[in-house]
């Protein structure tokens, strides 16, 4: 069964294309990676997944019901962990939950056996009674899983979970989407951590320019960029020469800096190492590591769209 399907989905404001006709399918039991720049468009289309914006045109359906028209349906079925924290400081973890569930129309006793089910799936049934104000950053967003999964949706949208967490609270929020999709729950996961999207993710779409531009499982996207090799060089400080230098180098397609950190791509036919590593010499660069890395999900990104996901 398909549980999300987007077909020609356009959010324009004013002339601008935000969305352009873009189309995809969600099948029941993924772990689909949505996968996009800043500008991307990827914002704007879980935005009108979640009827939290109106598209311009086109239609989403989930498990099969066109949302426009069924949009109670759609929202008992759907579950979104947002961003940007969905929780209320002065509220108790378990009113916080508690809160969100009745809002997808939990009453009694369902509502109180959900809640702590909830709590209890993310760790936090011991700190039930505590306010968030007093929770790390990591336990905010367990809570933030918990208010979305209380209702059991069939669909869980999660927008960077693991932003801005220690690696052990990233760990165990990993490790609860697998369980939740263990449990039958299929996701869709955006992050701009490129490692968490290769670990979990069963399929995934790259969109730029508000439309998907690559889709496939990970080995199929990485297939697609085999005449590609990715240079990685660290310095000990970068010193910028001139951009028309690099063009001088046969084979080089792009290069990227991230603070001492080098990226180049070049042409996987061509042997340059060499030359680049002697351009970098005489521009006065000290040179503290070289690796040549085999095609991965960071590479088929920067190769698609000529930028990094963090751009």
């Amino acid at each position: 069964m398909n549980v999300l399907q987007v077909k020609e989905l356009t959010k324009k404001f004013g002339d601008f294309a935000a969305v352009d006709k873009l189309s995809l399918t969600v099948r029941e039991g993924e772990i689909f990676g949505l996968l996009g720049s800043n500008g991307a468009g990827k914002s704007t289309t879980i935005h009108m997944i979640a009827s939290l914006l109106l598209p311009t045109k086109g239609e989403i359906r989930i498990l099969e019901k066109d949302i426009s028209k069924n949009r109670s349906f759609a929202k008992r079925n759907l579950g979104i962990v947002p961003q940007d924290l969905a929780i209320y400081e002065d509220m108790s973890a378990y009113e916080n939950v508690s809160f969100f569930a009745g809002l997808y129309g939990l009453r009694g006793s369902e509502l109180r056996a959900k809640t702590e089910e909830a709590l209890e799936f993310v760790g936090l049934s011991d700190k039930a009674k505590h306010y968030p104000k007093t929770f790390s950053g990591g336990m905010k967003r367990r809570l933030n899983i918990a208010c979305a999964i209380a209702h059991k949706p069939k669909l869980i949208i999660m927008d960077e979970p693991t932003v801005g967490i220690d690696p052990q609270s990233r760990n165990y929020i990993l490790a609860s989407v697998r369980k939740l999709n263990e449990m039958g729950c299929t996701i869709i996961y955006t992050s701009h951590y490129m490692e968490e999207v290769e670990e979990i993710c069963t399929r995934i779409a790259i969109m730029d320019h508000g439309k998907v531009i690559a889709e496939g499982t990970k080995e199929q996207l990485k297939a697609t960029i085999t005449d590609v090799k990715d240079i990685r060089i660290e310095l000990r400080a970068l010193v910028q020469g001139e951009s028309r230098a690099w063009k001088a180098i046969p084979g080089v397609r792009s290069v990227v800096t991230e603070e001492n950190l080098l990226r180049i791509q070049s042409d996987a036919s061509v042997d340059n190492l060499n030359r680049i590593l002697r351009l970098l010499m005489e521009e006065g660069n000290e040179i503290r590591a070289v690796e040549e890395l085999e095609p991965n999900l960071e590479t088929v990104f920067l190769t698609l769209t000529g930028r990094t996901l963090r751009d």
